[in-house]
């Protein structure tokens, strides 16, 4: 999950915690409010019919019943007085409680105070009701407010966070893309800062470019190191080599020596072609080749089938060249050459008796793409995890393996912006796609 993702989400439910909280202390302290409210009303309402009432008054109402009772049109308040027998000693109690009452045939519920005094040697009880309904309604209506504010709240609490934090972590991303996923090579790296006033990015920032350039100045003196020794070695071996020729053009020399010095010249040569396959490779890296040619693949695939036609026969294998598509690409025709070279002639080394080797082409919306596939024993993915690797070998008995082709492969591929996927079944074949970059494509008439 990303961390703009988890970052949003963490202040939502925060958020949504206080809120949720807020909401609830509101709902339980609802209640005791509006009883609270309407229980001062009631006392209010009580007070004011005490001190506004007169024996007289309270004769006449009682003159003609036992009880008076009065309330709005609505329904919504009353008010019952009932005469009940005389207790000198009485107190002034007042109590609240919660009811049911009928009037006309309407029943509602009703916070009632319930007050019992004496006035000119009289006792009364006096009720004094207001309904609850009203107080449900609005209850419910505010439960319903409040459950939509929740959801609005965390909705908008969402979008916003999402936004916000899209705005603080796009330096960030922007770090991680200019400077770790675009980077190829770190010789081309790009130290320019991104702008950000997080001063946890610009220490980020800071970092990468200090790696970077210690990378960069470990991968020069690498280069500098395998092109400088192999140029050494070169001279020697060529020195022995010739040595060893003429050695062998004497006439008196045993075939036991003969045959000694022979093994040396073949190690010899060894030692030279793993040599100048590191050569190569620095030069590539180190862009020492141009990329003027304007290339042919159609064209490259048949030369070196022509150049591999007897190591194909002697194996029986069937080669089946399957290009379509007649396009071209600049850059070095050489380096392209040892490119497909390299890919058919392991195709060939590592297949089986009577098998076969299928090129195909097609053109989708990544670019021209080559594909070469085999029937021979195929790779797990750990070895094609390290199969670009230098001095990588298959389990093989290949003895002119030195596990430099590929790594070759990936320096040229690498030098005319070009990707390769490999995709092995063990013991079934591989297949190794060339996909060509469009925008370097040019199609031929």
């Amino acid at each position: 999950m990303k961390l703009q993702i988890k970052l949003a989400l963490y202040n939502t439910l925060t958020k949504l915690a206080i809120i949720v909280f807020t909401g609830l202390l509101i709902l339980f302290s609802l209640e005791k409010i509006t009883y609270a409210h309407l229980s001062t009303r009631l006392e209010n309402k009580k007070d004011v019919f005490i001190r506004n009432l007169s024996s007289k008054e309270i004769s006449q109402i009682l003159s003609q019943q036992q009880s008076f009772t009065n309330y709005n049109i609505l329904k919504e308040e009353y008010i019952f007085l009932k005469l009940i027998p005389y207790q000198p000693n009485r107190d002034s109690t007042e109590s609240f409680t919660t009811q049911r009452r009928t009037f006309e045939k309407s029943t509602d519920s009703y916070l009632i105070l319930t007050y019992r005094f004496n006035f000119e040697n009289h006792s009364y009880l006096l009720e004094i009701g207001d309904t609850l309904d009203t107080v449900i309604q609005l209850k419910q209506t505010i439960k319903q407010f409040t459950l939509l504010m929740l959801v609005v709240a965390l909705l908008l609490t969402l979008v916003i966070d999402l936004i916000f934090t899209k705005y603080l972590l796009a330096p960030f991303y922007r770090i991680i893309d200019r400077k770790l996923v675009k980077v190829n090579d770190p010789m081309n790296f790009d130290y320019e800062k991104v702008e950000t006033s997080t001063q946890d990015f610009r220490l980020l920032d800071d970092s990468i470019s200090t790696l970077m350039k210690k990378i960069a100045d470990l991968f020069i003196l690498e280069k500098q190191f395998i092109a400088n020794v192999s140029h050494e070695l070169l001279t020697p071996i060529s020195i022995i080599s010739s040595r060893l020729e003429n050695i062998l053009s004497h006439e008196e020399l045993k075939e036991d020596s003969e045959n000694k010095i022979f093994a040396s010249l073949k190690t010899l040569n060894r030692l030279k072609s793993i040599i100048n396959s590191l050569l190569l490779i620095s030069k590539v890296e180190n862009n020492q080749f141009n990329k003027n040619d304007k290339i042919y693949i159609a064209d490259i695939v048949a030369e070196v089938f022509k150049e591999l036609e007897d190591r194909l026969e002697d194996r029986k294998i069937t080669f089946s060249n399957n290009v379509k598509h007649t396009y071209s690409i600049w850059g070095n025709h050489s380096l392209m050459h040892t490119v497909l070279f390299n890919i058919i002639n392991n195709s060939i080394k590592y297949n089986r008796e009577q098998g076969s080797i299928v090129i195909t082409d097609h053109f989708n919306y990544e670019g021209y793409m080559l594909e070469i596939a085999d029937t021979g024993t195929g790779m797990s993915e750990q070895q094609i995890e390290k199969a670009f690797n230098r001095f990588e070998k298959l389990d093989t008995d290949e003895k002119e393996s030195y596990g430099l082709g590929l790594a070759i492969v990936k320096s040229i591929a690498t030098f005319h912006d070009i990707k390769i996927q490999i995709k092995s079944v063990r013991n079934e074949g591989t297949a190794i796609k060339l996909i060509f970059n469009q925008h370097n494509f040019t199609k031929s008439s």
